[in-house]
């Protein structure tokens, strides 16, 4: 009888070793299923794209009256007293700058503007979003430089069920392609190499652990 229990028993331990194992194991391919993400992905010359939501100030040179805050309407549109259903979203500021001019020219003798983005919001399809097991899962506007670390600094970093190393970024100006991110060396250990920086449109997916 004796002799059947640790039979018995050295069986169990052996298959919840095996099981421990395969779990480890399912964990390591998850985090490597998808190619590193690439250290450097700065666009050079990145200009800030205009959105809804975003608030613009508008200083029109020796005319004070026309110089005004406006924001970016849902729509995408802006207007003021002497400008009306401007089509702001997915221009840069210079080039709203542009359009406000020749908008004036029809009452104002040679308008000189510039354009200020004061409040930052971005089109969606710039925007940096995180799901998944982030403490706080958000969308953040894209800054040229911006970088994993900040993100996650931004979203309060991961919930005590993600798992960290498994992460990946779906990086939308690469036709969807998706790479693999090592959040929890990053956060956790500290591991900067760990760091990478962020493209516009890229979406962070953290998954949930296996324990």
């Amino acid at each position: 009888m004796k002799s059947f229990y640790s039979t018995f028993w050295s069986g169990v331990g052996r298959a919840f070793v095996l099981a421990a194992g395969l779990v480890v194991a399912g964990c390591a391919s998850t985090s490597s299923s998808f190619p590193p993400a690439p250290t450097s992905a700065a666009t050079p010359g990145y200009n800030y794209i205009v959105g809804p939501g975003d608030t613009l100030n508008i200083i029109v040179w020796r005319n004070p009256e026309l110089s005004m805050s406006v924001p970016v309407r849902p729509d995408g549109k802006l207007s003021t007293p002497l400008v009306d259903e401007l089509v702001a979203q997915g221009k840069t500021s210079i080039e709203i700058a542009r359009d406000v001019e020749k908008a004036l020219s029809k009452l104002v003798r040679d308008p000189v503007v510039t354009v200020i983005v004061t409040s930052f919001v971005g089109p969606y399809s710039e925007q940096i979003r995180v799901v998944g097991e982030a403490a706080k899962p958000q969308f953040l506007p894209y800054k040229q430089k911006m970088t994993l670390l900040d993100v996650m600094i931004a979203v309060g970093g991961l919930t005590d069920f993600a798992d960290g190393n498994a992460a990946s970024i779906v990086r939308a100006s690469e036709g969807d392609k998706r790479y693999s991110v090592r959040i929890r060396d990053l956060i956790k250990r500290g591991d900067i190499s760990a760091n990478v920086e962020m493209k516009p449109g890229d979406v962070i997916i953290i998954p949930q652990g296996w324990f």
